[in-house]
């Protein structure tokens, strides 16, 4: 099988990890618990229309893959968002010099589930909200912590829940997920999306981004979709 060179670099942390034996995920889940929900929310529009909530969280592969299995989401798309470059190319994005973050765009049924319940995912599950410009074994600001608001709602209720929990200490370290109104929205290369699903037996997938689903189905069975 031909693999991408940056999809392959994406690899290569994986080898002294399988080398010392360890069995424990690539960083500390400290995320993998249940957040409170949050106290500011509401229904974005009205039952039967879609809405639009889009995140970066390191590599998108994850993040897509648990929006995919979340009761209410239509679609969830892997791009790249919060740079400059016009219609960035997945290699342009990895020299973390577009700006851009990977990001994951959500189209989701606020009659099944809410926008509140969507952060309250992202931010236990999806990814580790604590880490700077990075994201496990992935670093650079391509893979920074963002909630992408698409209306004054969605910022006032992405505000106080960052503020909600950071004033419960939900996390032992500072949260650093910015919050930053959407401009523009590139969806990636047809190659990424729906990428967990088609390789499962990936290493990176496999270390990564699988255990984010048995985390989503554990703690919020109400919201899990097989």
């Amino acid at each position: 099988m031909i693999i991408n060179n940056s999809i392959r670099n994406r690899l290569v942390w994986l080898l002294p990890v399988l080398v010392l034996g360890l069995t424990t995920h690539a960083f500390t889940r400290e995320v993998a618990v249940t957040l409170p929900d949050a106290q500011v929310d509401a229904s974005l529009l009205s039952a039967g229309h879609e809405a639009n909530a889009v995140f970066a969280g390191g590599c998108f592969w994850g993040v897509e893959a648990v929006f995919r299995h979340t009761k209410g989401v239509k679609t969830a798309v892997s791009g790249y968002a919060g740079g400059t470059t016009v219609a960035p190319s997945y290699e342009q994005v990895g020299t973390g010099m577009t700006g851009h973050a990977e990001t994951v765009s959500v189209q989701y049924d606020p009659s099944v589930v809410s926008y509140g319940q969507l952060l309250k995912i992202f931010m236990s599950v999806a990814h580790n909200p604590t880490e700077l410009n990075r994201q496990g074994p992935d670093h650079g600001t391509q893979y920074r912590s963002v909630i992408f608001y698409t209306s004054s709602e969605q910022q006032k209720i992405a505000q106080a829940y960052l503020t909600q929990l950071k004033d419960a200490r939900s996390f032992s370290a500072p949260i650093v997920t910015q919050l930053v109104a959407l401009e523009r929205f590139y969806p990636a290369e047809g190659y990424h999306q729906n990428y967990l699903a088609l390789h499962p037996d990936n290493p990176y997938v496999a270390y990564n981004d699988i255990p984010k689903l048995e985390e989503l189905k554990r703690l919020y069975p109400a919201l899990y979709r097989p």
